[in-house]
């Protein structure tokens, strides 16, 4: 018997790791090997005249290829299909990959790069700014806008005559890089039979492979896909390693048979792979005088780039979410994903989220302070609870727990006590500053709407003749703790001790599509799926092969060897279906946008030096309401990673762009990440329901501590300084030049 939901088991991959015996990419070797290279374009848009190489070298031991080279669509498959595997005529960004090579050398692949030239004709004056594109009558799409969506509720007219009091303001949240442990990579073989194989660190397989079908032209059952140790994602992983696919799987075409490598550095992953998107809303925000919110206007804008990648899906989330986990009857929110000549952004934890978040929050802090309400007990009035209608008019359940995570969050952090004492510590006249900062928000896990039910997700297991469980899904281990997860989900539901359960290799010819491994399904949806698929294991082995009601592992492993010995079915695969009550419209936002939220609070103690100032978080604390806690030790280091993130977001994370619109602090020296150093502790609190769709209630929780972290903080530094904060990152020269715009002192 197995009761391991609840528990913190060691992970199942802890010991390869630890050891050193766990194979990233690039520790794979295979003999006859090339390794490969990318030529970019250098302007941000123009024209391509071709490559032209050094005739004085010889190029016969190189493998070289162009958009001439491909054999299918010259697109990467994704949303829309209109960025280029290898541009070709007109290309819209600076760093767009042209051409390819690979040699056996690396370091003469190094050195021959600088004997290419790429021919371009750049274009007209690049366009790097939202508001800036879309006032321009330069075209890089039509209206420069990839996707306008528009939520709307209720009537903004009557909302402003309910108002006491409204607030508006605009707001910026910054690119932000992944900054994940292993860069990109990629190995492309052309195997004997004919199969095209690939090998690489991902987030979604099958996403490759359609993508690897798209470009090569060759049916799915003569593409491998399998995904090696994957060192770290938080969304870079998901869409790109499509391209990089492309790329290795059109080299190892042309390469006779031998294994194609593609490995980028530091500096390339950087300046070429998407980021989080920049992001811009002009917000308005109005309560009545009983301090209940009776209007939120929202007109959202992210940058998207040059090319569609996931942005619609990322805006979607960034609309649903930018009216909060708040009652109101009037709002609207208008969101555009706008082309520029940036290379394109794409997905990142939270999803959009973190960005609308960040607006409204530091909005209502504003609104407090115009009523005279603390931003506490503004927030407290205008939570959802159990029979509220959403800005969505989704009906939230009796999991919205949104009051008691904050109460709890109030009573953890000190918050009343420790407000007052930093306001007498800042009369007093010292040299730092302090302050205390929160923020209320929810995220709701899963694809948004509709998404789940088209994705048609599947996963289930096998049982081998000695009564071993594999799993069997394409979702990924990415640092994160999935294959542990699901080998307590497995076991708890077989009724097995977890040494009898093992995660099949990540592979397309091997495992169902369970989709990717994104929008903090994995455990929700996934998890349930495979929960679905061993009770109903259970029920065939109990009426094929004689498995008693009460079994022990020996009794199992009898009953799977009967089912073996039969000839009966040893796999068990379950598809998604979508949780009663789910409805959602596409085109007008209404309906279910999720199958559940997760509810949280957190709450940021700063102090800023006065002669640097720096913003040194002195104490953070996050309350959520999860569902249920999988794995405790797991989710807890889920939620310190994301705020650790979130926190980079707010203080430090600063992607400094060239004239041509790349990141030009590439490296990791330049590009300033928060360390242990610079980190409070992060005090994490846990409120469990049974509610939600996944294995015992559980419910998504990646991306759910990455919404937080920047409002609560930015909200703290006003209350220290006394003055709007409206971007993110918070610099200290940020700092200077609004103290100096505002006429703010506080020496």
């Amino acid at each position: 018997m197995s009761d391991t939901l609840g528990t913190s088991p060691i992970r199942v991959d802890a010991d390869d790791k630890l050891a050193g015996r766990t194979r990233y990419v690039d520790d794979i070797v295979y003999p006859d090997m090339l390794h490969a290279a990318t030529l970019r374009t250098c302007h941000p848009g123009g024209r391509l005249g071709g490559i032209c190489l050094d005739p004085d070298r010889d190029w016969s031991e190189f493998v070289i290829v162009t958009a001439a080279d491909v054999p299918g669509a010259n697109c990467v498959k994704a949303i829309a299909e209109d960025q280029p595997v290898l541009a070709a005529g007109e290309y819209r960004h600076a760093a767009e990959p042209v051409a390819l090579i690979a040699h056996p050398d690396r370091a003469r692949l190094a050195e021959a790069l600088a004997h290419i030239e790429v021919i371009e004709t750049p274009g007209p004056e690049p366009l790097f700014d939202a508001d800036e594109a879309l006032a321009s009558s330069r075209r890089i799409v039509p209206d420069n806008v990839f996707t306008d969506y528009t939520l709307a509720k209720g009537d903004l007219a009557e909302g402003e005559r309910q108002a006491a009091a409204v607030v508006e303001g605009t707001f910026r949240t910054g690119a932000q890089e992944h900054v994940y442990i292993e860069p990109q990579g990629m190995i492309g073989r052309l195997m004997p039979d004919g199969e095209l194989r690939i090998e690489g660190s991902m987030q979604c397989p099958y996403y490759v492979l359609d993508a690897l079908v798209h470009a090569t032209g060759l049916p799915a059952e003569r593409i491998r896909v399998v995904q090696t140790a994957t060192g770290g994602g938080f969304g870079g992983k998901e869409e790109y390693p499509s391209m990089i696919a492309c790329h290795v799987a059109l080299l190892a075409l042309k390469a006779g048979g031998r294994p194609v490598k593609m490995i980028y550095d530091r500096g390339e992953d950087m300046r070429a792979t998407p980021k989080r998107h920049p992001s811009r809303s002009r917000v308005r925000v109005g309560a009545d005088a009983d301090g209940r919110l009776c209007l939120i206007d929202f007109d959202f804008a992210l940058d998207g780039g040059a090319y569609t990648t996931l942005s619609p899906v990322v805006l979607s989330r960034g609309v649903i979410h930018a009216p909060g986990p708040y009652r109101c009857e009037h709002v609207r929110v208008r969101g555009r994903a706008v082309a520029t000549n940036h290379p394109p952004f794409g997905a990142f934890r939270g999803f959009g989220a973190p960005q609308s978040i960040f607006a409204l929050e530091a909005a209502l802090d504003r609104l407090a302070e115009r009523l005279g309400l603390d931003p506490a007990e503004l927030r407290r009035r205008n939570l959802l609870a159990p029979g509220d209608r959403s800005a969505t008019g989704q009906l939230a359940g009796d999991d919205a727990v949104a009051d008691a995570v904050l109460a709890q969050a109030l009573a953890e952090s000190d918050y009343v006590q420790r407000r007052a004492a930093h306001e007498a510590w800042n009369r007093a006249g010292h040299r730092t500053r302090r302050g205390i900062g929160l923020a209320t928000f929810c995220h709701g896990s899963g694809f948004t709407g509709n998404g789940e039910v088209n994705l048609r997700s599947r996963a289930g297991l096998r049982v081998t003749a000695d009564g071993v469980v594999e799993l069997l899904s394409s979702s990924t281990e990415i640092g994160q703790g999935m294959a542990t997860t699901f080998t307590q989900i497995a076991a708890d539901a077989l009724h097995l001790p977890i040494a009898r359960v093992r995660v099949a290799p990540t592979d397309t010819q091997v495992v169902p599509n369970s989709g990717p491994t994104v929008a903090s399904r994995t455990c929700m949806v996934v998890g349930r799926l495979i929960q679905d698929a061993a009770r109903t294991m259970i029920e065939r082995l109990s009426a094929e092969a004689g498995l008693p009601g009460q079994y022990d592992e020996a009794a199992f492993a009898a009953a799977c060897a009967r089912l073996h010995a039969a000839g009966g079915n040893t796999v068990e695969i379950a598809q998604y279906r979508a949780p009663a009550g789910v409805e959602w419209d596409d085109q007008h936002f209404r309906g279910a946008a999720y199958a559940s939220y997760a509810w949280a609070a957190y709450i940021a103690d700063i102090e800023i030096d006065l002669d640097t100032l720096a913003v040194n978080v002195r104490d953070f604390v996050a309350v959520q309401e999860i569902g249920r806690a999988v794995h405790p030790v797991i989710a807890a280091g889920q939620i310190e990673g994301g705020v650790a993130q979130g926190i980079g977001l707010a203080l430090f994370e600063d992607v400094v762009w060239n004239d041509a619109g790349v990141m030009t602090n590439d490296r990791i020296t330049h590009y300033i990440l928060p360390t242990s150093a610079d980190l409070p502790p992060i005090r994490v609190f846990f409120q469990e329901t049974a509610d939600a769709p996944g294995p015992g209630g559980a419910k998504g929780i990646g991306e759910l501590p990455m919404d937080g972290p920047a409002p609560a903080v930015a909200n703290a530094v006003r209350h220290a300084l006394g003055v709007d904060i409206d971007a993110v990152p918070i610099l200290p020269e940020h700092l200077l030049a609004k103290l100096t715009t505002d006429h703010k002192d506080v020496a």
